[in-house]
């Protein structure tokens, strides 16, 4: 699924690149950036391409200036703190963003790859149905959950996060997997329906409150106990399944101890408030 972090010299020269142009604190609405409006497109008419500008619409080319070559690799560089929706429902191909980028990123993908090096903003891969996130920084809080009167939220695919996650991460989470590894804010998984959330620091208060079913895992121990609606069940080996992700993990770079993968954990279910069918995972020694 991931095709590497880094990109060749002759990956960035056929890359199609968007630079902004200045920095500002206005928002920009930026879901036509992607490889499904791109391809097809002559360099004038993606420049062409309307994006909000606060309250204005605006051609792509007046925010950012773009050197045209693969339509399906984009990279985006600049200031980019204020730019949100980027990759929003994307199907296909990969983005790359060189830096910081806005809320939204991600939002409803259903396929292709998303690349950060650096942080990114609230509600990252909200309602992911496929496709795979990279954040090589710290993403905001709700990531990979549901909007405001949604009952799901992410259905699908990865999101990977170098640095600590903020509260919310999993919220309403229906299928996917999310791996934080470092520290996770409050109500990790809450009201999760499947899925799995894995955080190799510390996690935060309250997780899975509401879960139905799912599994989080808490590898580097709980900030705070779980709450009273959770019942410790066994202390076991680790689950199969866990097996097979953390080395598909190691396999796609990422730094898993042995001990994780064939150490002992001990297992609570809960949330006894719903259907009572999810998992808490936390390591013997912690």
């Amino acid at each position: 699924m991931f095709s590497g972090t880094e990109d060749s010299h002759e990956t960035r020269k056929t890359a199609t690149t968007l630079t902004r142009r200045e920095s500002t604190t206005i928002p920009i609405e930026a879901d036509a950036i992607s490889p499904d409006h791109f391809v097809g497109l002559e360099l004038a008419e993606i420049e062409r391409l309307p994006l909000w500008y606060g309250r204005r619409k605006v051609p792509l080319g007046e925010l950012f200036s773009v050197e045209l070559g693969d339509p399906n690799d984009i990279h985006i560089q600049g200031d980019l703190d204020h730019v949100k929706r980027v990759g929003q429902n994307m199907s296909h191909g990969r983005i790359t963003v060189h830096g910081d980028v806005g809320m939204h990123l991600g939002a409803g993908m259903t396929g292709g790859q998303i690349v950060v090096q650096g942080n990114v903003g609230a509600r990252a891969g909200a309602h992911m149905i496929d496709g795979s996130i990279w954040i090589h920084g710290d993403a905001g809080p709700m990531l990979g959950g549901a909007y405001a009167g949604e009952k799901l939220g992410m259905k699908g695919g990865v999101i990977i996060v170098d640095g600590d996650a903020g509260s919310r991460a999993a919220e309403r989470m229906r299928r996917g997997i999310i791996v934080v590894q470092g520290n996770l804010g409050d109500f990790g998984g809450a009201r999760m329906v499947a899925g799995s959330l894995f955080v190799f620091g510390t996690m935060g208060a309250r997780p899975g409150a509401g879960m139905k079913r799912g599994t989080l895992v808490a590898f580097g121990g709980l900030r705070q106990g779980l709450l009273p609606t959770f019942t410790y069940s066994c202390t076991c080996e680790s689950p199969a399944f866990l097996r097979y992700y953390l080395r598909r993990l190691r396999a796609w770079g990422l730094s898993v101890r042995e001990e994780l993968i064939t150490g002992r954990y001990r297992r609570h279910t809960g949330d006894v408030t719903t259907i009572g069918k999810g998992e808490v995972l936390v390591p013997e020694q912690n």
